[in-house]
């Protein structure tokens, strides 16, 4: 019998516990307890060993209006992740608030909806401005550079689905690569700029290693490429979408 073990009446605390490890051990056993969390997003399909397409659904196939104006050419060296910041509950009214942003945008004086990249909450993936050009923003920090991935939804009063989650790191796993971005280049937009976005239950898993180790994961797997839905085959999955059977 351990005379000096802890008993039901002398608990030691997770935090006691760390303190008491070395360093290393300590940083290691927390990252672990962070990964854990994020088994939850792990269902049948999540991740396999070969590589899984990204199906980009066209501008024209969920209606999109055409860029006003001009834009600013750069060159992409981070990922920004954001959310719209207005809760969607159902995910068929997700085409329809795409061209309600894209309209609000233009209507600021800019030539297209703000986003590079479209994440609804079933992890549906659409094409918002070229990617090319410089997005933008109301906040105060300049975005040239940045590919801007937005999540539908607040998250700050809802949390990301994990058919949105998957969507997204199926996004990340394929534009690190693209674009040569390291997964420390991975950030919130409120690590850029005096704001909420993208919602304390994204960012979280972006402070916490969740989304960086499933990119990792998914790289080491089979990665990412990309495939373009326009035309009927577009046109039919924005309908499946607006109709509740995607």
């Amino acid at each position: 019998m351990c005379d000096t073990c802890g008993t039901p009446s002398d608990p030691v605390s997770r935090r006691r516990f760390l303190g008491s490890l070395p360093g290393g051990a300590a940083a290691a056993i927390a990252t672990l307890a962070a990964l854990r969390g994020s088994r939850r997003f792990e269902e049948p399909g999540w991740t396999t060993t070969s590589t899984r397409a990204l199906q980009l659904i066209c501008k024209e196939a969920w209606r999109a209006g055409p860029p006003h104006g001009s834009f600013r050419r750069h060159h992409i060296s981070r990922i920004t992740i954001h959310h719209s910041g207005v809760k969607l509950t159902d995910n068929r009214d997700a085409p329809g608030r795409f061209r309600a942003y894209q309209q609000e945008h233009q209507d600021l004086g800019w030539p297209d909806i703000a986003y590079h990249l479209l994440i609804d909450r079933h992890g549906n993936v659409y094409k918002g401005r070229h990617m090319w050009a410089v997005g933008d923003t109301r906040t105060s920090y300049d975005p040239t550079g940045h590919l801007l991935v937005m999540c539908e939804g607040n998250m700050s009063e809802q949390d990301v689905s994990i058919r949105q989650m998957r969507g997204l790191v199926e996004v990340l796993t394929w534009a690190t690569r693209h674009f040569d971005v390291p997964l420390r280049r991975i950030r919130g937009h409120r690590d850029f700029a005096a704001t909420d976005c993208p919602g304390a239950n994204l960012y979280r898993r972006i402070e916490d290693g969740t989304i960086r180790h499933h990119v990792t994961r998914r790289r080491r797997e089979g990665g990412v490429s990309k495939r373009r839905l326009c035309g009927d085959a577009g046109s039919t999955r924005v309908r499946k979408i607006e109709s509740g059977t995607d």
